[in-house]
């Protein structure tokens, strides 16, 4: 029969409360192929998808592909954990001209010869079945798997595609992802993920300075992002009115560093509502001069509640792009519509603000004002 064997990573690291975080994988795989037809088995170690449609079996690969927590899964054949029947299948695979190695795992220590006699014995069969074939134990054409598991079943396969790996997403609570329309935070947000947090997103629009299309980009930010996140909540709130005010009373040199303390301000009002545990941003150390240690520190001060993450705060530029082409976001991420960061962008940011500097400037503005007009304004999308 042909199936679909599956393997999980981190969590055998996990202790009693292993099997919560199991329960979450299984419920995220799922919820991934909700929409194919197919039965699922639970062995231990090991999860087997089978009886779908084999016309279906590449979306269902691109899907599994996306769910983290998964370390690598292959497509195989499963038999009846007996000698003759595994031989038999085996022996279907052609390793004519080729070379090969046969790897067994054996996980029933109750199936009558030892992994290595096992794997010993099928070489032998397959070179009697082909004879232009030989065995290479380092450098193999084909490599050919024997996974016996505890269900009575063997699972044999020439493939390993590798998963996200990760922790199960739900696994590690609920936060909000600052989903500005550049390459870092859609990155920020797919890493932080990946340790199994859930995310909500968090976008300040600044129209008319700011367009419509600018807008439309983060949206479809936000969707290339869901194939990894699932269904979420994109909160979007008008950032107009602050930065307007803040171009108007504050020193050029402080408008950036004012104007995200308002955002983290505005974010934990969010994570409060909304039962959010974190605020995740996308700042790389150094990167710009709203991203250097003494500015993440005064930004950061503002908010008393709830951790500041920042996944990609020791990547540098190169490997953020990496990570962005590979999630799928770069393209998107690249399109030339401006976000609110770049209205009003001073000529000579500060780069070492201190947060007393920062009190006298918002003193000139009314910053309670701001953040309850924010908050009014949102906009919640169903992703």
């Amino acid at each position: 029969m042909k199936c679909i064997l599956l393997r999980f990573g981190e969590l055998y690291l996990k202790g009693n409360n292993r099997y919560l975080f199991e329960k979450t994988l299984i419920d995220n795989i799922k919820f991934s192929l909700r929409d194919e037809s197919f039965n699922f088995e639970k062995t231990f170690g090991r999860y087997v998808i089978s009886n779908y449609d084999d016309k279906d079996e590449n979306k269902i690969v691109e899907k599994l592909k996306k769910v983290f927590g998964l370390y690598s899964f292959s497509l195989a054949t499963e038999v009846e954990a007996d000698v003759n029947k595994i031989v038999n299948e085996v022996c279907k695979i052609n390793v004519s001209n080729k070379s090969f190695k046969v790897f067994v795992k054996r996980a029933d220590k109750s199936f009558p010869m030892s992994s290595m006699e096992f794997a010993s014995y099928l070489g032998g069969a397959l070179l009697e079945n082909y004879v232009s074939s030989k065995v290479d134990l380092y450098h193999p054409q084909v490599e050919v798997n024997v996974d016996i598991r505890l269900n009575g079943k063997a699972y044999i396969f020439t493939n390993n595609i590798k998963g996200q790996g990760g922790l199960p997403l739900g696994c590690s609570g609920k936060g909000l992802m600052l989903l500005s329309g550049g390459i870092d935070s859609p990155v920020a947000g797919y890493l932080i993920a990946k340790r199994g947090m859930k995310l909500d997103a968090l976008h300040f629009h600044s129209y008319p300075y700011t367009s419509e299309q600018a807008k439309e980009k983060v949206i479809t930010l936000a969707k290339e992002l869901s194939g990894y996140l699932g269904h979420f909540n994109l909160h979007i709130v008008s950032f107009t009115k602050v930065q307007e005010e803040i171009h108007k009373h504050c020193l050029p040199e402080y408008m950036i560093t004012i104007m995200r303390r308002i955002m983290m301000r505005v974010a934990e009002k969010i994570c409060e509502k909304n039962n959010l545990g974190a605020i995740i941003t996308g700042e790389s150390l150094g990167q710009v001069a709203s991203q250097t240690m003494e500015s993440m520190r005064t930004t950061g001060s503002v908010v008393d509640s709830l951790p500041i993450l920042r996944p990609c705060v020791a990547m540098d530029k190169e490997e953020i792009i990496k990570v962005s082409n590979e999630i799928g976001t770069f393209q998107t991420s690249i399109l030339p519509y401006e976000d609110c960061c770049t209205v009003f962008l001073p000529k000579n940011p500060i780069i070492r603000p201190t947060i007393e500097h920062c009190l006298k400037e918002e003193k000139k503005i009314d910053v309670s004002l701001l953040v309850e007009e924010c908050v009014k304004s949102e906009e919640i999308i169903k992703i």
